[in-house]
Parts: C-alpha cells; structure tokens; sequence
C-alpha cells in the first residue's frame, strides 16, 4: 500500500557548515513505513521536521520510558547501580529469548527487556514515580493504567516533541536527578560508537493496536556539536521494526553527520 507522506523540508546546517536542502521522505518511501522525524541541532538551534503534525500528536511512550523509569529507580534506590541483578521469574517469553535471564539495568535496557523495567517501576511504586513525572514534566504525567504497565497500555503520552524537550533535558542535566544518577544512564544508553560519532538512544514498540507505534529516541555526538533526534512510526508487523533505528541512522549519513 502506498502511502502519501507530508513533507516539511527547512534549511538546516550540517556538520560541515554547508547548508543544503534534504528530503527525508525519500528515506520513509524506501522503507515503506508512515511516520514522522524530528532533528534537532542543539549548538545551532535548528530544527529538521518531516510530517510535522504528526510531531504534536501524543502516542504511549513504550520502552523509550526506560530512560526515565532508570533514572527514578537509581535515585530512589529501588536499583542499586546499573549492575545490580534482577533475576528472571522463570517466564518463557516467547519470541524475545533474551528477555528469558538474569537482568542487570544495563542488559536490559541494551535489550529491551520489559518485565526486568515493570519490577523496577513497582519496587518505586506509584507514589514515587508520580512525583518525578510531575517534577519532571513528562508527557501528559499520566500514569493510570498500573503502575507496571502506564507506559506500555495506560495513560501515559508523549509527543515526538516532548521527547526532544526531554532528552534536552536529560542531556544538560535539567531534570530531578542527581548528576551522577544521569550519568550512569547516559552511559548505559550507548547505542553505537564510530571514529566520530557516539549515538546513545532507545526504542520502543506498542505491539497491541494494529498499527502499533515504533520510537527510535536519542541524541548523536559528533564532536562538539549534539543532534536530538525522535523517530515516530506506525508499525504493522515486526520485520518493520529495523525501520525505526535505520531511518535515523541513514538521515545522519545523508546530512554527513556520520560517515
């Protein structure tokens, strides 16, 4: 099925200072998904938009939470460090083998692993977690829906908007977290490293609703210049899912952001 896409294409300035124009339209098509793209260079105050008014509508955050559900659980100590192990309650999870183990923080947040987050949000229950979502500003601040679940089919929201206030936020340390706390998180978000380049993100997955919605959140360092990034899409089936890192990473490339 093809799929009209609206494109907002703006001037926007590259690492090489060479302003050019850039359809990432082009890169949706290729991949046959619908969605939206947003880019932000934080030393130049730019913005790249793609379907812009999907950018302002609010969708469930899924594991894009993580970041901030790591954050609350270190700084109220319902997780130790990053490598402290949750052990694994003996659940087959069917279809994420990985998910079937001992967890640390980090392991699970390089694999996504949901039942290792929904302990660590009960372990901080829902008093807690409501004070640093309201302290924070997070999304809509709504966490109905069970305290293991608001994130993944409850009443949390965010836009792809939001997320890059947020993760603005996190990176400059704005948030109610302490310095060292952000500092293991940002550590444990490491996607990817190359000569140039460090890109620490996460995604994320609604799989109840047919569409579901896929995330690809984060921020590329290339030097001294940083690029917030949400990639917000509708996703019909798993083999869809490569779509939501690939899509950032090829948008990098053509902008010469990475090699």
């Amino acid at each position: 099925m093809k799929i009209r896409l609206t494109v907002i294409i703006i001037m926007f300035l590259c690492a090489s200072t060479a302003a050019q124009r850039f359809d990432p339209g082009k890169i949706f098509s290729r991949h046959g998904v619908y969605g939206a793209f947003i880019l932000y260079d934080l030393n130049n105050d730019k913005f790249l938009t793609f379907n812009d008014a999907r950018l302002d509508s609010s969708f469930l955050p899924a594991s894009t939470f993580k970041i901030f559900n790591s954050m609350v659980g270190l700084e109220t100590g319902a997780v130790q460090d990053e490598n402290e192990i949750i052990q694994w309650e003996g659940k087959d999870y069917w279809g994420w083998d990985q998910w079937n183990k001992d967890h640390t923080m980090e392991s699970a947040i390089e694999n996504s692993v949901v039942w290792y987050y929904q302990e660590v949000a009960r372990r901080i229950g829902s008093q807690k977690m409501q004070e640093y979502i309201n302290k924070a500003g997070y999304g809509n601040k709504n966490i109905t829906g069970g305290i293991d679940k608001f994130w993944l089919n409850g009443g949390l929201r965010i836009t792809p908007r939001q997320q890059i206030a947020f993760l603005v936020d996190f990176y400059q340390g704005n948030l109610p977290f302490s310095p060292q706390v952000i500092e293991k998180v940002k550590g444990i978000l490491i996607v990817e490293e190359g000569s140039n380049f460090t890109l620490r993100g996460k995604t994320g997955w609604t799989g109840d609703n047919n569409p579901g919605t896929g995330w690809f959140v984060g921020y590329l360092e290339t030097g001294s210049d940083i690029y917030f990034f949400a990639n917000n899409l509708d996703i019909y089936s798993r083999d869809q899912l490569k779509a939501r890192t690939e899509i950032p990473k090829e948008i990098f490339k053509e902008l010469n952001l990475i090699e």
